[in-house]
């Protein structure tokens, strides 16, 4: 399975920093993912840096294979008391979940966090830990194992508590409303992302705010299991001519979504398979050539510069372009394994003079591109070079 995971987020109105804090990490070996979402006291910078230091820590334990269930309690017996509330100066969630389903969560002030098989919620068994240093602490600690299709989700209580002391919500949103509105979400989109469900909760919890201003930070986190989505981008000649052809058919075979970036692949794979490249009008507006269409290839664009703006828009997250670099964009970010066939063979043409000189040598891109996709979208991606 493929763990497809992602957090919303609004700051508490006024606010300049998020007082929630969320961080997670794919593994190297792409078999596990760990997360933690942490609720500082309040709101704001003091909240941030409380949640960031809590979040950051156990992040940091489970990384180091400290069995997760140690390493909360010992966050737990070591947090402070807020002298003014009598409070702990942050709550938190977290996960440590592998491809093969195995999940451990443990949860300590959150919310519960939301089982969803389908449509339907699943009630797991939980063992229950007090903290001996203060009682009225109290550790969830749950082991079960997810099936394809299966999500978790997690909050923060900006959305439990999400429009309190309205007409419409006088004691909040509540966990209730909450899980309602999942099931509706994934009632009407079975297969919807972690990223469009948690944007979705977070605005849902928003919408109920009196004019719509957030009385507290609202943080959701959603993983999904499920089976991945795969893509191939062949960028690039192979360095051995003589390779050409065994590359395209492997190209031609691969099961999943497929993208040319290069106008010499292009023609590459136009030869070998023998099908036309059909050449898009121009758009009206932008400075990328336009996209082309081939037989059996999702996205046909340029290279070099195309990759270049595309790396610019992931680095930016400016996700919603429509030149080809855009268009690239949303290839990758709809997908969740991809891989580069990468050729060695240099294009004189990327050293021409005129060019501007930001262009980077196609490695150099590729390589950029692989970290922020892994980094900040949290995909699983392998380079192939030829």
């Amino acid at each position: 399975m493929f763990i497809d995971i992602d957090c919303a987020q609004i700051k508490k109105y006024g606010q300049n920093a998020f007082g929630d804090y969320f961080v997670s990490k794919r593994t190297d070996n792409q078999e596990r993912v760990i997360a933690v979402l942490s609720d500082g006291l309040g709101s704001g910078v003091k909240a941030n840096i409380l949640s960031c230091m809590t979040s950051t820590m156990m992040m940091r334990f489970i990384e180091e294979d400290i069995p997760i269930q140690k390493a909360a309690q010992t966050i737990m017996d070591s947090l402070p008391v807020c002298q003014v509330r009598k409070i702990s100066y942050a709550t938190f969630s977290a996960i440590d979940c592998w491809n093969d389903g195995s999940v451990w969560v443990v949860e300590e002030g959150n919310p519960t966090f939301l089982w969803m098989r389908g449509n339907q919620e699943v009630e797991p068994e939980y063992q229950e830990y007090t903290s001996p240093k203060f009682p009225d602490r109290h550790l969830k600690i749950y082991q079960f194992k997810a099936e394809v299709g299966d999500r978790l989700v997690f909050c923060s209580d900006g959305v439990t508590q999400a429009g309190i002391g309205t007409s419409g919500y006088p004691i909040g949103f509540k966990r209730e409303g909450f899980l309602r509105y999942v099931k509706d979400c994934i009632t009407q989109k079975s297969d919807i992302s972690s990223t469009e469900l948690s944007s979705k909760v977070i605005q849902k919890a928003l919408s109920v705010e009196p004019e719509e201003h957030a009385g507290d930070d609202i943080s959701c986190a959603v993983l999904y299991f499920r089976n991945p989505r795969k893509a191939m981008v062949f960028t690039g000649p192979p360095y051995n001519k003589m390779k050409d052809r065994e590359y395209c058919l492997s190209f031609s075979f691969f099961n999943g979504k497929k993208a040319i970036c290069g106008g010499t692949t292009a023609n590459l794979v136009s030869r070998e398979l023998k099908r036309d490249i059909i050449n898009l009008p121009q758009p009206q507006s932008g400075d990328l050539p336009p996209v082309a269409v081939m037989d059996g290839i999702e996205l046909v664009t340029e290279g070099i510069l195309t990759l270049t703006r595309a790396a610019e828009y992931l680095e930016r997250e400016e996700l919603k372009h429509q030149d080809a670099a855009g268009q690239l964009v949303d290839f990758f970010l709809s997908s969740d394994m991809i891989e580069f066939m990468v050729g060695a063979m240099l294009n004189q043409a990327h050293y021409d003079p005129t060019l501007p000189i930001e262009i980077e040598v196609r490695r150099t891109i590729i390589k950029k591109i692989k970290k922020l996709l892994e980094e900040k979208y949290f995909k699983q991606v392998t380079i192939h070079y030829m």
